[in-house]
């Protein structure tokens, strides 16, 4: 199955935002900052307002050509931190999102952040596919452009993988596990940073 892949538009917020919003349907992040009541909706208006005020200022999004079935949403080096005045516009759509469980979020957000690597990178914030979709090679197309890109630069990338499951498939594209961050009754996140390769297996 070929996949073909571009960059995300701002008429395809709504789209990606419902796809994305079923990938991570049991999500353990997702599921431990997202209350229960209204989750999918929830979920949805998260992706949304993370394509709108995060990532398609960096205009490194890519999904799939043809029917949206997946997103991935890149920052590229020294780009991944949250402007302050993105913060402050962004802040009281992001708290009616989470309602009650804000403080977790705070408490699980900040323990990533301590752990993100300083060295310039691509930084894979969010991938994701269709339930139905998976298993087909769009995850592996989606991320690819920014992969080679990458390589070619000699720019390393990094992620954080909110399941352990998802690690191999990562590692097949070159990131390896350097850590972990875990917070208390919360879950764990894996680590994994990639070093720029001389060529690609695809």
């Amino acid at each position: 199955m070929t996949v073909e892949v571009r960059k995300v538009t701002r008429g395809d917020v709504p789209e990606v935002a419902q796809a994305l919003a079923r990938a991570f349907a049991d999500d353990p992040v997702m599921t431990y900052v997202i209350p229960e009541r209204n989750r999918h909706r929830r979920m949805r208006r998260l992706f949304e307002l993370d394509l709108h005020h995060i990532a398609l200022r960096h205009d490194e999004s890519y999904t799939t050509v043809g029917p949206i079935s997946g997103a991935a949403l890149w920052a590229p080096p020294d780009k991944w931190r949250t402007s302050a005045l993105s913060l402050a516009w962004s802040a009281p759509s992001f708290l009616r999102v989470l309602g009650t469980n804000v403080r977790a979020a705070i408490r699980l957000m900040t323990a990533v952040e301590r752990k993100h690597p300083k060295p310039p990178h691509y930084y894979l914030s969010t991938l994701g596919t269709e339930p139905d979709f998976q298993g087909k090679g769009i995850g592996s197309a989606l991320i690819q452009p920014v992969l080679d890109r990458c390589d070619a630069a000699g720019v390393p990338a990094y992620l954080e993988s909110s399941k352990e499951a998802n690690v191999p498939f990562y590692r097949r594209h070159g990131f390896e596990i350097t850590g972990e961050v875990t917070v208390a009754d919360g879950p764990t996140l894996w680590l994994m940073w990639r070093d720029a390769q001389l060529s690609t297996t695809r």
